[in-house]
Order: structure tokens, then sequence, then C-alpha cells
């Protein structure tokens, strides 16, 4: 658990905490730009909000390799909307951030012309290149994804789409099975 409310690091002065504050703005909104990206499969915008040495996989690097991989994955849905919602973010200095960012999102799949409807979380390292924030990694959790005529139950649709290892919600947080566990059900 981070030391403050926004993280272990703490600003030594006013500028600083100014900057924060410039930070946190600046990060919500590569969540937002990133989530408009997306929907209008605007790749260059996409891949614009990374390290420009992004890892994409086990052996590739950069934005043109991530490029590919979010061409292919998101061609699998004709049309998709993404709803950011609450955004935690903790910074660790001044150039380095994570977050936890809640997402609402909607696909269109090509293949069925099923309507899905799920929630995810990205959880999130961020990184200031050059006085730009940009994500340093992203990983995808689930709790579910369903058509929109179906009920939702956790981990329904979690890896329906090809080139995308997403990992299930609420059981990927550490708390969760420790919590469980001393109810003794």
């Amino acid at each position: 658990m981070p030391d403050g409310r926004l993280g272990p690091w703490e600003p030594r002065n006013l500028e600083e905490r100014i900057d924060r504050l410039e930070s946190y703005a600046a990060i919500q909104q590569l969540v937002s730009r990133y989530a408009r990206a997306l929907d209008a499969r605007d790749m260059t915008a996409v891949v614009g909000c990374f390290n420009p040495n992004v890892q994409v996989g086990a052996d590739r690097f950069g934005r043109e390799a991530l490029e590919k991989w979010m061409s292919t994955l998101m061609s699998q849905m004709r049309t998709s909307v993404h709803l950011v919602a609450n955004h935690v973010i903790d910074f660790h200095d001044s150039d380095t951030a994570s977050g936890v960012v809640y997402t609402r999102d909607e696909l269109e799949r090509t293949d069925t012309g099923e309507w899905l409807v799920g929630t995810i979380q990205y959880w999130d390292d961020y990184l200031r290149i050059d006085g730009e924030w940009c994500f340093d990694r992203r990983r995808l959790h689930r709790w579910y994804l369903v058509d929109a005529l179906e009920r939702p139950a956790p981990g329904i649709g979690v890896n329906t789409f090809d080139h995308i290892r997403e990992r299930p919600l609420p059981g990927s947080y550490p708390s969760w099975d420790e919590f469980w566990d001393t109810r003794g059900e």
C-alpha cells in the first residue's frame, strides 16, 4: 500500500507540489486520450501514448511492434467504446508513477456481430520522458465480457479475443484471497 494518498513520493517544495498536480492531470489525460484513440482506430495516437521502447510480448520492442500488435487486436472488433472511470495514481518519484484505471468497454465483434459489454482495469506504469508522460506498461485485468443481452458473472468472457491475455478480476488482487481465507468459508 502506498505511503501517502498520492503514493510514496512526497514533494519537498511548492514547485514540486505544482509539478505533481500538473503530472496528475497529464496522466489522466493520457488515459482518456488512449481510450479515444482506440475507439477512433487511430493507431498512431495509441502507440504515441507509450514509451518509445515499449516491450510488446516476450521479445519485441518499440512503437512499430506495438502498432502491429494493436492493429491486429483492434481489427477483431468493428466498433468499440471505452468509458474511463475511477483512476488511482501513485507517484514513486517526480518522473515515475503507477495507477489503476477502471474502464467499461463495449465491443462489436466482427465475426459474430455480437455487441459485448464488459468491465476491465488497466494496471499501469507511467514514465515521464522529455517532459511528457507516457505508458511504460499496461496490464489488462477483466471482470467479465458478455453479449449485451446476457447477465454478467465474474470471469465470463475473459480472454475472448486472440492476441490478448487478460487476468480475471477480482482474483488478481493479492488481498482478495487473503480476505476470503480469513472468513473460514
